[in-house]
C-alpha cells in the first residue's frame, strides 16, 4: 500500500516555482513605484511651473530664488524680494493671491526639487530640476537618465536628469 502523499522532489519543483512568481512580482511592484514617484514628480514640477506663469503674469518677472528655493512665502511685490520657500510647506503667495498652497516636496526624502532663475536674465527665466528613479524614462535631458548633461545635485550625490523651464530657455542654459 502507496502513502498518499508528495515527493520531496515534486514539493522542490512547488517551491521553487513560487520563488520565481514571488520575485518576478515583487520586481513588479518596485518597478511600478519608481514609475509612480517619477509620474509624482513630472506632475509636481508641472503644477509649480503653472504658478511661476501666473505668478509672471502679475509682476512681468519669476520670483527670486536663493539656494535653489523660490524666495515668495510671502512675496513683497513693492520690494521685489520674499522669504524663502520651503519644498513640502510653503505657500507661494503675494498676500493678494495664492499661486500656491503648498509646494510639494520631493516623493523621496533624500532628493529635492531644485529651482534657479538663469543668471543675468534678470528674473525672466527660471529652470526647474528633479532626479528621476527610472533609468529608462524617454524624459530625462538629453534622454540620458543615467549621466545627463549637467551637474546640478538634487540630493545627496545624485544629479538632476529632469527639467521644466520657462518657454524662453533650455535646461543647459
Amino acid at each position: 500500500m502507496r502513502n498518499k502523499g508528495f515527493t520531496l522532489v515534486e514539493l522542490l519543483v512547488v517551491m521553487s516555482i513560487l520563488g520565481v512568481l514571488i520575485t518576478l512580482i515583487a520586481g513588479g511592484f518596485r518597478t511600478a513605484q519608481t514609475r509612480g514617484r517619477d509620474a509624482q514628480r513630472k506632475s509636481d514640477l508641472k503644477e509649480i511651473a503653472n504658478a511661476l506663469e501666473l505668478f509672471y503674469s502679475d509682476y512681468g518677472k519669476y520670483p527670486p530664488e536663493s539656494s535653489s528655493f523660490i524666495l515668495a512665502c510671502p512675496y513683497n511685490p513693492t520690494t521685489g524680494s520674499g522669504t524663502s520657500c520651503a519644498w513640502g510647506s510653503g505657500e507661494v503667495t503675494d498676500s493678494k493671491t495664492i499661486y500656491f498652497k503648498m509646494l510639494p516636496d520631493d516623493p523621496n526624502s533624500s532628493q529635492t526639487y531644485i529651482y534657479r532663475i538663469v543668471p543675468g536674465s534678470d528674473d525672466q527665466k527660471y529652470q526647474l530640476f528633479a532626479r528621476l528613479e527610472n533609468p529608462e524614462d524617454q524624459d530625462c535631458l538629453a534622454g540620458n537618465c543615467v549621466s545627463p548633461p549637467i551637474s546640478i545635485t538634487c540630493g545627496g550625490s545624485k544629479i538632476c536628469n529632469f527639467s521644466t523651464t520657462s518657454a524662453n530657455t533650455t535646461p543647459m542654459e
